[in-house]
């Protein structure tokens, strides 16, 4: 762990910029030590664990900017706590830490579940994001146009109609082949084959008369499938045409369209985090990484087929990278509350709950969320700890 001392009292100069400016808006002098609460711990200074990824947390040198460091200033000027910052790299270490009363408080996009509040207690949620996936920016392939015509649709309507024809047919061979054998020949290959010429001119109504029946029992034959034809013909042909449309647009059928879709793909992780717990729920191959960076790597070098993450992250690294041939898919996984997590039954849940909510309230998490998620102008190539 790494420790940036920020030890006591957080003067003036670290005040949010978004505090000033409300304030200033105000009229109103900021005073961050009115109603001051004292630390819980006493009169120690809080060890406040923190991490995440931009824009959550941003690294600049030592300095931390993002959106949890600025809700976290607020909430600190407000109960005039002191407080040691220890930044945390990895999210279940930090979450055992804070299990084992080394950290008081950790800060950061963790996400709230069933599973961690066995282990750790949350506050109120200051932020609600969503897991998203990350995929390669595709252009259209020769398989992507030919995929649709492999589909279900597409392979059951030809499988019935070369059915139909084949069944057709053989009737018209075994009817006309001792009385018409220069149309429908004697021998089963070409007499059958001659059949199912016969079959598929009449189903397109084309009929070229090359081939015509001669006997009773093959003028029915072929009265009974005209009429078939006029009725099944909507059926047979509407999978080929739906495959026909699909693969003639310009717009190609993406191969993973939904979160069904990862099933037994290749998909980046970052350990620890809640996007490795919901890519094995979709049962996808997970390939483990120690941070987002590394992630996204995979993706580019095609060992991959995408990375899954916080969707508010993965958008903000891309807005920071735009020369990267990547794109966000266009569904996620799951909506996710972030909270920042606390010891069992710590002292300082209630009045941290309290002011998490006044903060939402007064719209100031959200002045502050807004202004980092449209893309501040800082090296997204920081910290790449996981959620």
């Amino acid at each position: 762990m790494v420790s940036f001392g920020v030890a006591g009292i957080v003067p003036l100069a670290f005040v949010p910029a978004a505090a000033q400016e409300q304030a200033q808006a105000d009229g109103t002098e900021f005073n961050p030590s009115e109603n001051p609460v004292e630390t819980s711990n006493d009169g120690a200074p809080l060890m406040v664990g923190i991490g995440g990824t931009p824009p959550f947390l941003i690294r600049q040198g030592e300095n931390l900017l993002g959106i949890v460091p600025d809700v976290w200033e607020q909430i600190a000027l407000i109960h005039n706590y002191e407080y040691e910052l220890v930044l945390q790299t990895n999210t279940q270490a930090a979450l055992d830490a804070v299990a084992r009363g080394e950290l008081d408080l950790l800060v950061g996009p963790f996400s709230i579940t069933a599973e961690r509040l066995e282990q750790v207690d949350f506050t109120q949620p200051f932020f609600v994001s969503s897991v998203g996936v990350v995929l390669p920016q595709e252009s259209p392939t020769l398989w992507s146009r030919l995929r649709p015509f492999f589909r279900r649709t597409a392979l059951s309507s030809v499988g019935a109609l070369v059915v139909c024809l084949f069944l057709v047919g053989n009737g018209m061979w075994l009817v006309e082949r001792k009385h018409n054998p220069e149309q429908f020949p004697a021998g089963y290959v070409p007499g059958v084959g001659n059949g199912m010429w016969f079959a598929l001119v009449t189903l397109t109504t084309v009929g070229y008369g090359d081939r015509a029946p001669s006997t009773p029992a093959g003028r029915v034959i072929a009265g009974i499938w005209m009429l078939i034809s006029l009725i099944a013909v909507s059926s047979l042909i509407g999978g080929l045409a739906t495959a026909f449309t699909l693969a003639l647009s310009e717009i190609p059928s993406e191969s993973l369209a939904s979160p069904a879709d990862l099933q037994g793909v290749r998909m980046a992780v970052v350990e620890g985090t809640t996007g490795e717990q919901w890519g094995a729920a979709y049962r996808a191959q997970l390939i483990r990484q120690s941070s987002l960076k590394d992630a996204i790597a995979l993706v580019l070098e095609g060992k991959a087929a995408g990375a899954i993450f916080d969707h508010p992250a993965l958008a903000y690294y891309l807005s920071q990278n735009p020369d990267l041939d990547l794109r966000l898919a266009t569904f996620n996984l799951n909506s996710e509350n972030f909270g920042f997590v606390l010891p069992p039954n710590s002292p300082l849940q209630p009045e941290l709950d309290q002011t998490i909510l006044r903060l939402k309230e007064d719209g100031n998490i959200e002045t502050i969320t807004e202004r980092w998620l449209r893309g501040a102008e800082v090296d997204s190539d920081s910290l790449s700890s996981g959620e």
